[in-house]
């Protein structure tokens, strides 16, 4: 046989395999998320959609909301600290992936003011947001209030702040100082509560994606200035990992259902008014997180 033929023969199956090579590189770098949002039809009742969608991990930043060390509520400092191992195994599948990971811990970034993630937030070049930011304050950063062209009414009632403590209600104090440290923050990380600086960070990597998770899904998860209502807002892709989330919401306030099924009556309500929501399942091939005492899912 020719050896000119055979040289010639292997290259090109070289070359064959070195494209699969790549396309498959390119197809392990896309986030294969399962998306389920909720549509009103014609005859007025609410119908579950659910699509799957691809993408781009370099192009996707992943927020962690106030994860904090300690809480007023002991019930709610009790399900942080449960969720806060599932969710640091999360957020080191998605940073292997190539997701970019923001930790947003509102009010405690002074914590971490002499670190490498702090000073990336603070570094990134100012870029003009489509839309202004909130400048409302509420908590001590900026706020995005409900529009009610927009939202409807929330479907739990959190005007007692929502302690699910039995029995004498938590006294509401000062309790957090940092992020609870069982979630690492890595060199390539960010840190920062701050809108503009979130819109910066996202700017300068050419972020489209936000995935938003954390606590407490009623309050700082859709109203934070990075949170679901600003970066909506703002136009970014956005998405709620909804089985690392909770609620601040008391089983004896209306609708009178329990802590677990009203953080599940407002996943439903991010849903039908915000973005589409995904397990952790999607990230890390295991089952999704639940709470110890929540029922069995479906």
């Amino acid at each position: 046989m020719n050896s000119k033929l055979i040289l010639k023969g292997c290259s090109v199956a070289a070359l064959l395999l070195f494209i699969a090579g790549l396309e498959m590189k390119s197809m392990a770098a896309d986030l294969q998320l399962n998306l389920r949002s909720r549509q009103r039809t014609a005859s007025g009742a609410d119908v579950v959609v659910e699509k799957k969608a691809a993408w781009d991990a370099k192009k996707t930043a992943l927020i962690i909301c106030d994860m904090w060390d300690d809480h007023w509520c002991k019930s709610a400092a009790r399900r942080v600290g449960e969720m806060a191992g599932p969710l640091n195994e999360t957020v080191k599948a998605a940073r292997a992936k190539g997701v970019f990971i923001i930790h947003a811990p509102s009010t405690c970034t002074g914590f971490y003011k002499d670190t490498p993630q702090r000073r990336h937030a603070q570094a990134a070049p100012f870029s003009p947001t489509p839309v202004p930011l909130a400048t409302a304050e509420r908590w001590g950063t900026a706020w995005v209030w409900p529009d009610a062209k927009h939202e409807g009414v929330l479907p739990i009632d959190d005007s007692d702040m929502g302690c699910s403590c039995t029995g004498a209600k938590c006294v509401i104090r000062e309790a957090w100082t940092r992020q609870i440290a069982t979630i690492e923050i890595a060199e390539a990380d960010a840190i920062t509560d701050n809108g503009q600086e979130t819109w910066n960070l996202l700017a300068e990597r050419g972020i489209t994606n936000v995935i938003l998770c954390g606590v407490h899904l009623n309050m700082c998860v859709l109203g934070r200035p990075f949170a679901i209502r600003q970066m909506v807002n703002v136009g970014k892709n956005v998405a709620l990992m909804c089985d690392l989330t909770d609620s601040m919401y008391n089983p004896e306030r209306p609708p009178g259902v329990s802590h677990f099924a009203g953080t599940a009556l407002v996943i439903e309500h991010v849903e039908k008014y915000w973005c589409p929501s995904f397990t952790s399942t999607d990230l890390t091939g295991r089952a999704a997180f639940q709470f110890k005492e929540a029922s069995p899912l479906p």
